[in-house]
């Protein structure tokens, strides 16, 4: 993994959409509708990044980064982002929980390029 799936952000204080769902069996045009909501996504005012995992049972994780609260109003009412919500609840989700948190507070962590640790 390199370091390009992890979103980029500002200083704190932003705001994060964790949206933790189980998917029903099969793609069902799932694919094809993530991709272009992660692009849709970009295009809106606010978005900061994302980052995403799905395991091999169907469990995923997808963490989007705002800048306000405001911004996430406004992509919840994209129309588009909106039926492919319905879509999922009729089609691809077997459950889903969504949280919304401020974010105070945020550091990390770059190994050095060409830096590989060696066992003892």
């Amino acid at each position: 993994m390199t370091t390009d799936h992890l979103a980029r952000t500002p200083k704190p204080p932003y705001y994060a959409v964790i949206f933790t769902s189980v998917r029903t069996p099969g793609d069902g045009g799932y694919a094809s509708m993530a991709d272009r909501m992660v692009e849709l996504a970009a295009e809106q005012p606010g978005y900061l990044g994302m980052e995403s995992v799905r395991d091999a049972a169907g469990v995923g994780i997808t963490v989007s980064y705002w800048t306000s609260e405001q911004a996430i109003a406004d992509w919840k009412a994209n129309a588009e982002h909106a039926a492919a919500r319905d879509t999922g609840r009729e089609h691809w989700y077997q459950a889903f929980e969504l949280r919304v948190a401020r974010v105070e507070r945020a550091y990390g962590f770059l190994r050095p390029s060409g830096h590989t640790e060696h066992a003892p």
